[in-house]
């Protein structure tokens, strides 16, 4: 049973890939003979392709389309914590610039921009 299956979805498979490759398949490129006798190029008869082939090649379009999709949601579903995680620590590093350029705005006022600096004040220095 299990054997049957198989041989079947390979048929499936290698029909699909006939079908698409048959589709794909560019025109034959016939040199330009520039004589004054004009004979048409003999071509291959163009093959239809039947409404059950047609139904296959969108099945396999639209499966192809599925499993990339579902390949890009698990890796950013899998990528996901990393985001939150960097996104977590600019913040704490937001809040501790923050908190510096508070403590720092307190603990070592400037003089007010409206008198001259003098000149024995330096400026605090932060390790």
């Amino acid at each position: 049973m299990m054997r049957r299956q198989q041989d079947q979805q390979s048929k499936l498979l290698y029909d699909l890939s006939t079908m698409v490759l048959n589709i794909l398949r560019s025109p034959t490129t016939v040199p330009f003979d520039f004589s004054d006798q004009f004979t048409a190029p003999a071509r291959p008869p163009v093959q239809q392709i039947t409404p059950a082939g047609f139904a296959s090649l969108l099945l396999g379009i639209s499966m192809a389309l599925m499993i990339c999709g579902s390949v890009t949601f698990f890796i950013g579903f899998f990528m996901l914590p990393w985001i939150l995680g960097l996104v977590m620590v600019l913040y704490l590093a937001g809040i501790v610039s923050t908190l510096s350029m508070i403590g720092r705005a307190i603990f070592c006022p400037m003089p007010p921009s409206s008198q001259p600096p003098r000149k024995d004040v330096q400026p605090c220095k932060i390790l």
